[in-house]
């Protein structure tokens, strides 16, 4: 069961993002990757739709030979990831916004959270920012309408530039000294993002952070890939158009990367 693919889900090409870092991380593990275009934004849905459809993505990579998941999405994660592990008797990794690490770094006592309204609204989104800002000034902004430009491979346009600038803006009033990214469709427009806050601001996103963890998760359930001379494999698949998929990760494609247009 070793050398069985690492399964990723989100509700998009976002989670790419963390795809990225879990094969940079783990150069010997075959990956299958879906992304569900379709029903994107998963954080303008109910929490109901949201479980639905991540069961849905589940019984997919499980059906796949899968022997762990990882639940690229915030929004997915907070709102279905213990419904997931309480149904599936497989290793679930999930992603939540890294308000510990900005809450503990921060200098100014003020951070921003950029996410869905998915992942604001949740249960597991209220303990943490609970847990870890008693004492922080957190500035929550959801970011609505940036999945779809990005989904749609408008990364440099003036919409979503006009966007950022609207959702950013106001948190340099508090003084914020570290910007939390809180879906994973955001790490592709740190450049923008960076321009607008100053150098000042730092950046946080979950992508190195959950590579490690799905690290350390299989070594603890022995599932690590076998090393031995074979061809990895990378298999993406996307229910909507392939081109934006295909651009977004050309940096590290390779002719190992097979799309597959539906799921």
């Amino acid at each position: 069961m070793n050398n069985q693919p690492i399964g990723l889900f989100d509700s998009g090409i976002g989670g790419t993002s963390i795809w990225k870092e879990v094969i940079k991380l783990l150069p010997n593990e075959n990956t299958i990757y879906l992304a569900d275009s379709k029903n994107a934004p998963y954080g303008e849905k109910t929490a109901e739709d949201i479980i639905a459809l991540s069961v849905k993505n589940t019984e997919y990579l499980i059906a796949k030979g899968c022997k762990i998941i990882i639940v690229a999405c915030n929004t997915a994660t907070t709102n279905a990831i213990d419904y997931l592990r309480s149904n599936y008797n497989i290793p679930f990794i999930g992603i939540e916004p890294a308000i510990k690490p900005a809450a503990l770094l921060s200098k100014t006592g003020a951070i921003g959270i950029l996410a869905t309204k998915g992942t604001l609204s949740s249960k597991l989104f209220e303990k943490t920012a609970n847990e870890y800002t008693k004492n922080i000034t957190k500035i929550e902004q959801d970011g609505e309408g940036l999945v779809p430009l990005i989904e749609a491979g408008k990364l440099n346009s003036p919409e979503l530039a006009h966007l950022l600038t609207t959702y950013l803006k106001p948190m340099l009033n508090f003084n914020i000294d570290h910007l939390v990214l809180g879906c994973t469709h955001y790490p592709y427009l740190i450049p923008q993002i960076q321009q607008i806050l100053g150098e000042q601001v730092k950046i946080i996103d979950s992508g190195e952070a959950v590579a490690k963890q799905t690290k350390a998760v299989l070594e603890r359930n022995n599932l690590l890939a076998e090393i031995m001379p074979r061809k990895i494999k990378h298999q993406l698949y996307i229910n909507s158009s392939k081109t934006v998929l295909e651009n977004i990760i050309a940096t590290v494609a390779t002719n190992k990367d097979i799309f597959e247009q539906e799921f």
